[in-house]
C-alpha cells in the first residue's frame, strides 16, 4: 500500500482566504493592500462567472466571499473608518473606534456561529429646507458590517446582469455621465447638407462610456470679402 505525501508548503486556498484558523484579527497589522486586492479579485471572479451564466460557480464564490477574512476586515474598515456615520451608534449605543474593537468586530463578522437577526434601527429626524423633517433609520454597527460583507458578494453578480442604460444607484456609475451618448444626434445628418463653397465644416468626436461614439459636424459661414 502506497501513501501519497502532500507537497511541503502547499497553499490551501480556503486558509489563504479565510485566514489562519483560531487566530484573532490584529487590526494594526492588517495589510490593507493585500486585503483589498483579495476582495477585488474575488469580486472579479464572481462577475466573470455571472456573465458566463455559471450560477453554480457564482454561488460557490459568493460563499467563499462571505467567509473571507479579507472581506471581513475591509467591510469593517468601511463602516468604522471611511463612512461618514462611523461615529453614530444604533439602538445599542455601540461604536467600534479602537483597534481592539474593530478586530473583535471583524472576528465576529467572519466566524459568527449562530444565525443573526437584524436589530431594529434607531429613528432620527433630519430637518429639511421646507421646514419638514425627513426620517432616517440608523442600524447598529454589527448590521452595517454584515451589510457591507453581503454587498461585496451580491454586487458583482448583479452588475453583470444590469442593462447598459440602468442609471440607478450603482457603484462607480454616475447617471449624468451615462446619459451623454444622446447628445444632439440630429446634427450629424443636418450639418453636412449645408456644407458648400461658402461654409467651413468642423467635426467633433463625443466620447461616451459605452461602445458607441457619436460624431457630428457643424458648419459655419465663411467671411467673404465684401459680404
Amino acid at each position: 500500500m502506497t501513501t501519497t505525501l502532500e507537497p511541503q508548503g502547499k497553499l490551501d486556498a480556503a486558509s489563504a482566504v479565510n485566514g489562519p484558523e483560531g487566530e484573532s484579527c490584529k487590526w494594526e497589522s492588517v495589510s490593507w493592500l493585500l486585503a483589498e486586492d483579495n476582495v477585488r479579485r474575488l469580486r472579479q471572479r464572481i462577475f466573470t462567472a455571472s456573465q458566463a451564466g455559471d450560477l453554480k460557480r457564482v454561488r460557490n464564490l459568493q460563499k467563499l466571499m462571505l467567509r473571507s477574512r479579507s472581506n471581513a476586515v475591509v467591510s469593517v474598515r468601511r463602516v468604522t473608518e471611511l463612512n461618514a456615520g462611523r461615529k453614530t451608534a444604533g439602538i445599542d449605543g455601540e461604536v467600534a473606534l479602537t483597534p481592539e474593537a474593530k478586530g473583535d468586530l471583524a472576528d465576529w463578522v467572519q466566524r459568527r456561529a449562530e444565525p443573526w437577526t437584524a436589530r431594529p434601527v434607531r429613528r432620527v429626524y433630519i430637518p429639511k429646507a421646507s421646514g419638514k423633517q425627513r426620517p432616517l433609520g440608523i442600524p447598529v454597527i454589527a448590521d452595517r458590517a454584515l451589510q457591507a460583507v453581503v454587498a461585496s458578494a451580491l454586487e458583482p453578480e448583479w452588475e453583470a446582469r444590469f442593462e447598459p442604460r440602468s442609471y440607478g444607484f450603482r457603484p462607480a456609475v454616475a447617471a449624468m455621465t451615462r446619459s451623454r451618448p444622446s447628445f444632439r444626434p440630429a446634427r450629424a445628418a443636418v450639418a453636412p447638407a449645408r456644407a458648400g463653397p461658402g461654409y467651413s465644416t468642423r467635426t467633433w468626436r463625443r466620447r461616451s462610456t459605452g461602445s458607441t461614439t457619436i460624431t457630428f459636424s457643424a458648419c459655419s459661414a465663411l467671411s467673404r470679402p465684401g459680404s
